[in-house]
């Protein structure tokens, strides 16, 4: 079992910057990719950025330019660097890990951490 432990998220003015932060730890776990997901009241959840061990990166066209991903291997830690918020960044914020354990592929959710944008 892999668990995923979040944290950084708060309520922030519009044009402020949060980090968030998303801890791997338990089982020992090839990681495959690492990323955020958000949603927001009555919206689907949509994928805000993700990125791979080689530092490949996605990032949702909405968020291009004001927020960055990155990941300490070492750590089994995903960063979401967020600056320039905005109130329609006002969502609950899921970190997803797709991980591989001998030939099986998994898939993992954190508990979500609460990011509010206030105008």
């Amino acid at each position: 079992q892999l668990q995923l432990v979040e944290s950084g998220g708060g309520l922030v003015q519009a044009g402020g910057s949060l980090r968030l932060s998303c801890a791997a730890s338990g089982s020992i776990f090839s990681i495959d990719r690492m990323g955020w997901y958000r949603q927001a009241p009555g919206q689907q959840r949509e994928l805000v950025a993700s990125i791979t061990p080689g530092g490949s990166t996605n990032y949702a066209d909405s968020v291009k330019g004001r927020i960055t991903i990155s990941r300490d291997g070492a750590k089994n830690t995903a960063y979401l660097q967020m600056n320039s918020l905005k109130p329609e960044d006002t969502a609950v914020y899921y970190c997803n890990v797709l991980a591989r354990r001998g030939s099986k592929s998994y898939t993992y959710w954190g508990q979500g951490t609460q990011v509010t944008v206030s105008s």
